[in-house]
Order: C-alpha cells, then structure tokens, then sequence
C-alpha cells in the first residue's frame, strides 16, 4: 500500500510516519534523504540549497524504485504539497493520502520555533490551497502535542 503522508510544514507528518510505519517499510521523507546526505552537524531542517537540490533528485530515484514494490510492503510518502497531477497519480496507484494538520495556530507556532522564516510562505501557501480544496483527504489526522 502507498500512504501519502500530506500536511503543512511542521505538522507531525514524520510523527505520524514514527507511529505507523514498521522496519520493513520504506520511508521517503525528504528531510531524512537530505540529513542522510549531509555531514556530521547538518541541520535537521533549513537545509542548504545544494544539499537540498540533490537530496530533491534522490527522492525522485527513491519514489520511482518504491512504486515497483507495493505488492511487497509498504511505502510511506511524505509529499507536503503534492500538485492535482501529483494527486492523481497516487489515486491511479490506490494510495491512502492522510493529511496531518493539528491546526495552523499550532503549525505557525511550531515554524516560528524551528524552522526557517520563508517557511512562514509555505505554511500560508498550504493553507490556502487546502481551504481551496486543493488537497483532498482521505483521512485527516491531528498530530500528537509537542
């Protein structure tokens, strides 16, 4: 099974990943591609760009190898804004999108202690498309209180 993992930044999603997911799965998350990339030190987020671009292109090789081994186990995909031809593509391939969104007070809060300050554009991005209906869940999920 494919679970696409949806949410704004700083929502839970690799939380709800932690919860859910079991060793023999396959996690593609693109800040854990981007620490595994990275040296001793490198942030957890507010990656380099460089970093960030490379990181970008393995996630890609990762997807494409992965969707050949659903029947096998599961693949746990964290696509934070995915686009409607994204969407599309995982509904064709039977995938479960759950949004994680403990709600945007607490997002906004949770950006404003870790992230970096341009994250604040995504966090607003993401919000306006999701009350356009630009995502469209399958299953909304709370992440748990930090």
């Amino acid at each position: 099974m494919l679970y696409v993992i949806t949410g704004p930044p700083a929502a839970g999603k690799s939380t709800w990943i932690e919860a859910h997911a079991t060793a023999r799965d396959i996690v593609i998350d693109l800040d854990r591609i981007t620490r595994a990339l990275t040296g001793p030190g490198a942030p957890a987020w507010n990656h380099e760009r460089i970093a960030q671009r490379v990181a970008q292109r393995a996630r890609y090789a990762a997807i494409d190898e992965a969707l050949k081994h659903l029947d096998d186990l599961d693949v746990y995909l964290i696509h934070t804004m995915p686009s409607s031809q994204a969407r599309a593509r995982y509904r064709r391939l039977g995938a479960r999108i759950v949004v994680v969104d403990p709600g945007e007070d607490v997002v906004r809060d949770r950006v404003r202690a870790m992230r970096a300050e341009a994250m604040e554009r995504v966090v607003t991005r993401w919000y306006r498309e999701y009350r356009r209906g630009g995502s469209h869940p399958v299953t909304t999920q709370a992440s748990r209180d930090w």
